[in-house]
């Protein structure tokens, strides 16, 4: 098959976790081992005394956080890693659900002393339903933390999902000493080390061998071998079928920040994780071997140069080859592209490329034209499926504070929601714009790239709404009714579709009564309705 080589050398992944949990820290030292940087910046106490690669716009760097999901490529091993870091923080989560969309499969971060928290549980919700392949890295054994074992019996219960050790943690906090590999049988020594590789790793067959007495002690060594004892005999040995249909999620133990645990976590991934996976669209399922060029828009960012205005569309490859300079259809808007410079990332770093494969994701410089969820192909026309904006949870109103920079504010507050940064819902008459976010963090970050980088100044009124729901019939004439007789609660989003804004559930259960031939959606993808 076509571009096979290429496509067996890509993995595609996200990192995901609570806010806190370490995962930018991963991000850094996986570039690390792939000699993408050279020396990695700590994060501390949510405080980035050297800013971490991977955290480029101005707020993260001020607030100690990720708000925007970043790319970074690197090779390690003869395959080519594309590791897509999410924002952590919960207000920022719908730009996390859709990147989910662009990988194939997902680490997820815990920490070993704060164990699943509320937004690690919505995170794996949106890997269930897509039955992405995960494998979670318990972090920061270093600290005082919790047993390994109710850490296990909890990521099972709360993320429903079975879990399988493949390494063993010795210790914990001040007497954490290092893990046992289960999957290379290799004794892996800690040594507290924030900056460059170690590499203290000790081969041991058999857990008999009296050099582990000499190395860990006799009451680990016997601790070790009870505890692993007790692993293989409640957990089913690891099936990498199961792994693969997102059934059981193989765990491993380190320490981050130390660059311990880092190396065998990747190695393993590179080994377990699954090659580019194909896509479900309009015409069917599209295979990344198909020969024709495919692919789909799951970000935009604008101004990821401050220097340069520019708008950069970010494509996930799904099938054929991408090339620079060749005419692809644009097929909502039915027209023909090309794009003379396509970037790819390490971080806010970008390089032109001349082709790119089924996995890569690539930068679009863009002038307006994409939206998020757009597709471009080669050969027949189809969009791609499930890119959701789900209802918001906190609206407000959108007020001019500066009427002489009113265009500034039109085209700032459109180009930010088409990055997904927030939804926009317009209400009539007076063209007022109602902005819906899941999280009050996301009008700050509005607020400040409004103007630093349009030069309009905003306030924000808040809006008692309970959800936002998008509405489908075969009966027009009474939704023309329902559109007439809640004219007041009715808005267009950015695709032209009415959006009813219900003020309670009250409110949206009369709707559904008196209007029985309406179905209200809480998620504008009408084939994966959300009733939540």
């Amino acid at each position: 098959m076509k571009y096979n080589d290429q496509i067996e050398k890509r993995r595609t992944f996200a990192i995901i976790s609570h806010p806190d949990a370490g995962k930018t820290t991963l991000t850094e030292k996986l570039l690390l081992f792939g000699g993408a940087i050279q020396t990695a910046g700590a994060v501390k106490s949510n405080k980035i005394k050297k800013t971490a690669t991977s955290d480029f716009m101005e707020i993260e760097k001020q607030r100690g956080i990720s708000v925007a999901t970043s790319v970074m490529a690197f090779q390690y091993g003869g395959k080519q890693i594309n590791i897509l870091d999410t924002p952590g923080h919960k207000d920022f989560a719908e730009d996390t659900y859709r990147t989910l969309t662009a990988v194939d499969s997902v680490i997820l971060i815990i920490d070993c002393a704060n164990g699943v928290e509320e937004q690690t549980e919505r995170l794996m919700e949106v890997c269930r339903m897509r039955k992405t392949p995960v494998i979670i890295f318990i972090n920061k054994m270093d600290r005082e933390g919790r047993d390994s074992f109710d850490l296990l019996d909890e990521l099972e219960n709360m993320l429903k999902i079975k879990v399988r050790p493949l390494s063993w943690p010795i210790g914990i906090g001040s007497t954490f000493q290092g893990v046992y590999d289960i999957y290379k049988k290799e004794l892996n020594l800690f040594a507290a080390n924030k900056t460059k590789i170690s590499t203290d790793v000790v081969k041991i067959e058999n857990l008999n061998d009296p050099q582990l007495v000499k190395i860990i002690g006799e009451d680990s060594t016997a601790e070790l071998q009870e505890e692993l004892d007790l692993v293989n005999g409640v957990y089913d040995d690891f099936d990498k079928s199961e792994y693969l249909k997102g059934n059981v999620a193989p765990v491993f133990f380190g320490s981050a920040i130390n660059n311990f645990g880092v190396k065998e976590l990747l190695e393993a991934f590179l080994e377990i994780s699954p090659s580019p996976q194909g896509r479900e669209t309009s015409i069917g399922f599209i295979e990344p071997q198909n020969d024709n060029f495919s692919g789909f828009v799951f970000k935009i960012h604008a101004n990821l140069d401050p220097n340069h205005r520019d708008r950069i569309a970010f494509l996930r490859i799904v099938s054929g080859k991408f090339e620079r300079n060749t005419f692809y259809n644009h097929t909502r808007l039915d027209k023909k592209f090309k794009f003379p410079n396509p970037t790819s990332f390490m971080a806010q770093d970008k390089s032109v490329i001349d082709e790119a494969f089924p996995g890569d994701v690539i930068g679009l410089y863009d002038t307006g034209n994409f939206k998020i969820g757009d597709t471009l192909t080669e050969g027949p026309s189809f969009s791609f499926k499930g890119i959701p904006s789900f209802s918001p949870e906190i609206f407000m109103e959108l007020e001019n504070k500066d009427p002489m920079k009113s265009k500034q504010l039109e085209k700032g507050i459109q180009q930010l929601t088409d990055e997904g940064v927030a939804q926009l819902f317009v209400q009539q008459p007076g063209n007022r714009k109602i902005v819906g976010t899941v999280g009050q963090l996301q009008f700050e970050v509005i607020k400040y790239r409004l103007e630093h980088e349009y030069g309009a100044k905003c306030d924000f009124v808040p809006k008692r709404y309970h959800k936002a729901c998008w509405m489908t019939t075969d009966n027009k004439p009474q939704l023309d009714q329902f559109v007439r007789a809640k004219s007041t609660y009715i808005a267009m989003d950015k695709d032209g579709n009415h959006v009813f804004l219900a003020e309670t559930p009250f409110l949206l259960q009369m709707a559904q009564q008196d209007y029985p031939d309406i179905t209200f959606h809480f998620t504008s993808d009408f084939k994966v309705t959300q009733e939540s």
